[in-house]
């Protein structure tokens, strides 16, 4: 846990940077529900940080835009009962969505036309259904 978080193959967010929050959690826990605090809150200032490249830090801060409260990305994690586990589920989800805002953006899509045999084949099943369907007409005569 004392080692940064990897994000990308490039991109590693240092220990000292993250902030971890730790609360009593809801749901199963028996006897130790209320004395155990193993709910995590994991905090990372994506706006301050000093280890994110300027580029990644301005595609990440709009792709996070309405994750963002002050310019920092908070995940909760509480659906296991041991805290250590917690921690690793609230640090996998934090690589997670951070890797996604950093990834560079799609390929335009270049637009294309159907070719001739397409349009052709289309037209053919076409007429096979009307003909079809004009087969299983009561004619009124």
């Amino acid at each position: 846990m004392d080692d940064g978080l990897r994000v990308t193959d490039r991109l590693v967010v240092p220990a000292a940077e993250l902030r971890e929050r730790f609360s009593r959690s809801s749901g199963p826990g028996g006897q130790g529900v209320n004395t155990a605090d193993s709910r995590v809150e994991l905090s990372f200032d994506v706006a301050g940080s000093p280890s994110v490249p300027e580029p990644l830090r301005a595609r990440a801060l709009d792709r996070l835009a309405n994750r963002l409260v002050d310019g920092v990305l908070t995940v909760a994690a509480s659906e296991h009962r041991a805290q250590l586990a917690n921690r690793e589920a609230a640090r996998e989800r934090m690589a997670a969505l951070l890797r996604e805002a950093v990834a560079p953006p799609p390929k335009p899509r270049r637009p294309t036309r159907p070719s001739r045999a397409a349009k052709e084949r289309r037209l053919a099943e076409k007429k096979r259904r009307s003909q079809r369907k004009r087969d299983r007409r009561v004619d009124g005569d």
